[in-house]
């Protein structure tokens, strides 16, 4: 079941102040993934996301982060770096990066997808499946928890 992370109010008055939009997408290793490190992911992305204009959504289990951020492209660009220099992190990996004219997670600060929404094993992942993947096949893996997230949303 995906996580209902807090709504982004400012990213649409982000979005009408600069309409520029970018979509970055990486993975990384969880150093010390547990339910507390994870928490403190999230609540950290829900408290700072939205005054940077930063939406998206959080893949993760035990030995992968899968992360699509979206939003003004300077903003996505100085949270990814902070991600790659944060210890709860490894092997941060750039997979996509890309100006788009819409968000797919316009509502969430942060959504969370506890691995529900893509079927790579960690057979997979460790053999490299997911950084051979195409951007499209990537943002699929996003659309699918959007759709979700859709239908859980007119189901509360």
């Amino acid at each position: 079941m995906l996580d209902p992370g807090y709504s982004n109010p400012y990213a649409r008055i982000m979005e009408a102040q600069s309409p520029m939009l970018t979509q970055l997408i990486y993975m990384s290793q969880p150093f010390g993934y547990d339910g507390a490190t994870l928490s403190g992911i999230l609540s950290s992305a829900r408290r700072n996301n939205p005054r940077l204009g930063i939406t998206g959504a959080l893949i993760c289990r035990h030995d992968i982060y899968l992360q699509l951020l979206e939003g003004p492209p300077q903003s996505v660009d100085t949270l990814f770096q902070s991600i790659s220099s944060d210890d709860r992190h490894l092997a941060v990996t750039l997979l996509h990066r890309a100006d788009v004219d819409h968000r797919l997670f316009p509502e969430w600060a942060m959504l969370h997808d506890p691995a529900h929404s893509w079927h790579w094993s960690p057979d997979e992942v460790a053999s490299g499946a997911i950084t051979e993947a195409s951007p499209e096949v990537l943002r699929q893996v996003f659309q699918q928890a959007a759709a979700d997230t859709s239908v859980a949303a007119r189901q509360i």
